[in-house]
């Protein structure tokens, strides 16, 4: 951003050409860095302008939304225009029935939608109010691609949002992981992730034989006193190899991570 001293004339410049990208941008979601070689000073008062006249709206410390007219009053801010920036404002991903969405384990969408991040926190003015923030999720999703951090969402809630058979739950997991390169990648993270999610990912590794060096690592960083809750997916073939909890009255300690949400 070019901060420099401007005078009167190059401040209605900057106004000028500020409203005219706007406009011919459409709807859709700005921030200073869009401006990166305008006058940082002239163009925050540019916008300011631009907000109280009404053609365009602040959603967020620097996030502005130029809506479109509707027959109900100015729109929001369509899906599609917050992800975009989003992404470039954090790492997001999607979350719960969204990420059971995504990768085919129902056709449901929730009525709030949810989201995994980072620690850094979006304004709810920019993502909705009735959308819920995840943001305990490690530094090391940031490597991942949005299908394989919801195939480790859904690990993490023990595919519970699945709308499939049990059965049918297990065969799609397994035809998901076996996608070329994802257990690798989730191995390459598994280190962050909560007990339960590395004891599925051992069951499923071994189901898919995979290396033998690689399985006992996994199976080492599990407490071998503790059993994990499987969910959807305890019908794997080697869950109970990898101390899936079998039943209520089962004694064990079950150590699943309560900050896994």
């Amino acid at each position: 951003m070019i901060a420099s001293r401007h005078s009167p004339s190059q401040s209605r410049g900057v106004a000028r050409l500020v409203r005219r990208r706007i406009e011919c941008g459409g709807e859709r979601l700005w921030r200073f860095e869009d401006f990166g070689d305008l006058p940082f000073t002239a163009l925050a008062k540019a916008l300011s302008r631009l907000t109280r006249a009404g053609a365009i709206h602040r959603v967020g410390r620097g996030v502005y939304y130029r809506s479109r007219p509707t027959a109900f009053g100015r729109g929001k801010p369509n899906p599609a225009a917050i992800q975009r920036l989003s992404a470039r404002l954090m790492d997001i991903f999607p979350s719960g029935i969204a990420a059971a969405n995504l990768l085919g384990f129902t056709a449901q969408n929730a009525r709030n939608s949810k989201i995994a991040a980072g620690a850094m926190r979006l304004p709810h003015k920019l993502i909705g109010h009735e959308t819920v923030i995840h943001i305990r999720r490690p530094e090391a999703w940031a490597s991942l691609s949005e299908t394989d951090a919801a195939f480790l969402d859904f690990l993490r809630h023990a595919g519970r949002a699945s709308k499939l058979s049990p059965e049918e739950t297990v065969r799609r997991t397994v035809e998901l992981v076996s996608e070329r390169g994802r257990f690798e990648r989730l191995l390459q993270v598994a280190d962050s992730e909560p007990p339960r999610v590395r004891a599925i990912l051992g069951a499923l590794g071994e189901q898919l034989q995979k290396s033998p060096t690689a399985l006992r690592r996994l199976r080492d960083s599990l407490n071998p006193s503790c059993t994990f809750v499987f969910g959807n997916l305890a019908g794997l073939p080697y869950a109970r190899a990898w101390r899936a909890k079998k039943l209520r009255r089962d004694r064990t300690n079950i150590c699943d991570d309560a900050g896994s949400q």
